[in-house]
């Protein structure tokens, strides 16, 4: 394996503008001098944290395990709040670099910078998935609907062509904004608690036939992100006549990762919802059918 990590903004020679995320971190599968060089499929990788940190448990460990399954995988360090949403509420001003479409034009960026170095990376430019959870799974579901928004082009020009991911999967993710059926925090925070721009972030109401498809997976017992944020996101796809596939867990709580006890936060856990790790090997074979494969 070959691991490096590169500053997006400078990569494009985009200003800044006091965002402090924008880093992406590579995992690519070694050349091994006993076989033909492989061509691979890829993944960028989107972690949680309710757009106010990036979680760890959800970064390394899933490129990791998509590594071993053949991909060349790239972790997404993206630009997050530096308070907690209650200050923000209390001070009475959300955090200006955390409004869209700032995170998202990062992920545009890290969708184009695989396809530009696939050479190197050896990587098939038209199999690259990006897998994403909690708002970690919205930041995805805008990529996956929003990647060629006139925000976007305002900021990256013909770069945002690159920007739609061949695939998605939203795993527990925050893809409706409406109130009662998602996370608040996520909500607000990334519409900087506008009310016009959090109804147009509310994700199931942006799926076009232009859509990436998407794998869905989610659980009942989610009592951060309801259940119902992924039956609309599986609905609107459905209306819009895009590929999709939805599963969903009956037990299981939130941010349970690639559900191993390298991740898990309490020792244990991973014996109680074992049955969770199914997401990957399921996502791993609906990506397969797409083509995902290595060549």
């Amino acid at each position: 394996m070959t691991c490096k990590t590169v500053d997006l903004y400078e990569y494009f020679q985009i200003e800044r503008k006091g965002m402090d995320g924008g880093y992406l971190t590579s995992y690519v599968p070694a050349v091994y001098t006993e076989v033909r060089p492989k061509t691979h499929p890829a993944i960028l990788v989107i972690p949680g944290g309710g757009y106010g940190f990036v979680s760890e448990r959800e970064g390394e460990p899933v490129a990791l395990a998509f590594l071993a399954k053949g991909y060349a995988a790239f972790t997404l360090k993206y630009t997050v709040s530096d308070k907690p949403y209650h200050e923000m509420l209390a001070r009475g001003k959300m955090d200006e670099r955390m409004v869209f479409p700032g995170p998202l034009v990062e992920a545009v960026m890290a969708m184009a910078y695989i396809r530009k170095n696939a050479e190197e990376f050896r990587v098939d430019p038209e199999h690259v998935a990006a897998v994403g959870f909690s708002a970690g799974g919205h930041l995805t579901g805008m990529l996956a609907t929003l990647s060629f928004h006139s925000s976007v082009r305002e900021v990256l020009g013909d770069v945002a062509k690159l920007g739609r991911p061949d695939a998605v999967i939203l795993s527990y993710a925050v893809l409706t904004t409406e109130k009662g059926f998602t996370h608040e925090g996520t909500s607000d925070t990334i519409s900087g608690a506008n009310e016009k721009t959090r109804a147009f972030l509310s994700l199931e109401t942006r799926v076009t036939e232009e859509s990436a498809p998407a794998f869905i997976w989610h659980t009942v017992e989610d009592d951060c992100v309801p259940v119902e944020s992924a039956f609309r996101m599986a609905m609107a796809y459905r209306n819009a006549g895009v590929p999709f596939e939805l599963h969903v867990f009956e037990k299981g709580w939130h941010g349970t990762s690639v559900v191993n006890a390298h991740t898990m936060i309490n020792d244990g856990e991973e014996e109680k919802i074992g049955h969770l790790s199914a997401w990957h090997n399921l996502a791993e074979t609906w990506l397969k059918k797409r083509g995902f494969c290595i060549r």
